[in-house]
């Protein structure tokens, strides 16, 4: 276990604990990458800010019963900013606020956000076709690792050991993208 996984068990045991600082340690250390992928599921400023609230709002009220399969947190977080982006864009289509058209050129700060995240893509795109639909699987699709494996005949360890792998990457990725 690394020592990334190791801080993420502590500050999941923390928050599962009530401590209200775990959470603002947990907003400072994943809300840049949160926001980054919430502006690749929404289109609008107003829309990043609800997603990330809402997903630490989640975290917070979900923290006591949370069971992570490897200890990383950012998986989960990422999992469940993209069932919020789901659920904003059901209650958008139902018209509960105005539509957002799904192109938005033009947009400085549309256009920016995709623009950083191309480098999302394009480390996903390096991946061997299994870890990228792991990726897809997980990530997008919202499958535990246990179905990924189903789906695709590879036992659960199997899966988590590329999804570790491939988190490292793009971790690595990250930090070079940020420095």
């Amino acid at each position: 276990m690394d020592v990334e996984t190791e801080a993420d068990g502590a500050l999941t045991r923390r928050l599962a604990n009530g401590e209200r600082t775990a959470l603002a340690d947990a907003f400072d250390r994943y809300a840049p990458t949160l926001t980054r992928y919430a502006w690749a599921l929404a289109g609008s400023k107003q829309d990043v800010e609800e997603l990330v609230q809402d997903t630490f709002l989640t975290l917070w009220q979900k923290a006591g019963g949370l069971d992570l399969a490897t200890s990383a947190l950012l998986p989960w977080l990422l999992v469940v900013c993209r069932n919020h982006a789901r659920n904003q864009s059901r209650r958008l289509a139902k018209g509960a606020a105005d539509e957002l058209p799904e192109d938005l050129p033009g947009r400085p700060d549309v256009d920016d956000a995709r623009e950083r995240l191309r480098w999302v893509r394009d480390e996903i795109a390096t991946l061997t076709p299994t870890d990228q639909r792991i990726c897809e699987l997980c990530l997008l699709e919202g499958h535990s690792y246990a179905e990924a494996a189903q789906i695709l005949g590879l036992s659960v360890g199997a899966v988590t050991q590329r999804v570790s792998r491939s988190r490292a990457r793009l971790k690595k990725a990250v930090m070079h993208d940020e420095h």
